[in-house]
């Protein structure tokens, strides 16, 4: 059995590939914006008083627009994925754990739901891939979805 690349997506149906195209352009477009103010000022976006260093800051800047513009256009979706993932792990984690915020804000206040569900879009896109409308597909073909490797 030959092994195929990783970036290689999923073979789905058309149907399946449209809503993860939609996913993709939706978020995409959320972590393009979110990433376009960051990018002005990558390694001290966070303020002198940031918990975390410049370095960090970097890779969250970076992981975020150009993950977001990979996720857009479906190219080196599962390296984006894992970028943003990471990046939403953290912001979780600081949300939850450091700051001690709710899932959900019943006044409205800051919550970690949406970096959470950022975090999901990342797990769901790193597992299934872009789908067929897709520059990963285009440019690498699609694998069939019975392969049993993970």
């Amino acid at each position: 059995m030959a092994v195929e690349p990783r970036i290689k997506p999923l073979s789905h149906s058309r149907p399946a590939s449209a809503a993860l195209l939609l996913l993709r352009l939706i978020a995409g477009s959320a972590f393009v914006i979110h990433g376009w103010a960051k990018m002005h000022h990558p390694a001290s976006w966070g303020g002198p008083n940031s918990p975390f260093p410049g370095f960090l800051q970097f890779l969250a800047a970076i992981s975020e627009f150009f993950g977001g513009i990979a996720w857009i256009v479906g190219l080196v979706t599962p390296f984006a994925s894992l970028g943003i993932g990471f990046t939403m792990a953290v912001a979780v984690e600081t949300l939850l754990l450091s700051w001690r915020l709710p899932f959900v804000s019943q006044k409205g206040g800051p919550s970690y739901e949406l970096a959470a569900a950022y975090l999901a879009i990342s797990a769901v896109l790193l597992a299934l891939g872009p789908g067929k409308y897709s520059l990963d597909s285009l440019i690498f073909g699609e694998r069939s979805g019975t392969d049993k490797k993970g």
